[in-house]
């Protein structure tokens, strides 16, 4: 049954009925959260160092890469600088799969 056909008051309790299943399922996983206490302090702190890793380590080889260039090949253009602005996009964007990848798995396990 398409929305249009659908009274103003039928569309009203459509919507109110799936704000509330939102809603249920945001508090389920909220509850799920505060019961569950695997994850301490020390989880926290290893989740940062990957993502802090995964910037870092791109970022730095793409500097060590650019100054063995400028070194090696003498340019008007800094490629230790063109390479750390892309070793800093390369890693955030490492980054980004990280944490999708860590939500994925926590909505996946509700």
């Amino acid at each position: 049954m398409g929305d249009e056909k659908l009274t103003p008051k039928e569309r009203r309790l459509k919507i109110a009925e799936a704000f509330t299943r939102k809603i249920g399922t945001k508090e389920t996983r909220r509850i799920k959260g505060k019961t569950q206490k695997d994850d301490g302090l020390w989880f926290g702190l290893g989740v940062f160092g990957i993502i802090g890793w995964s910037v870092v380590i791109p970022t730095l080889i793409g500097t060590a890469i650019g100054l063995w260039i400028d070194r090696t090949w003498p340019s008007r253009f800094s490629w230790a600088l063109m390479l750390l602005i892309f070793g800093v996009g390369l890693g955030c964007f490492n980054a980004w799969y990280w944490v999708k990848k860590a939500r994925e798995n926590i909505i996946e396990n509700d």
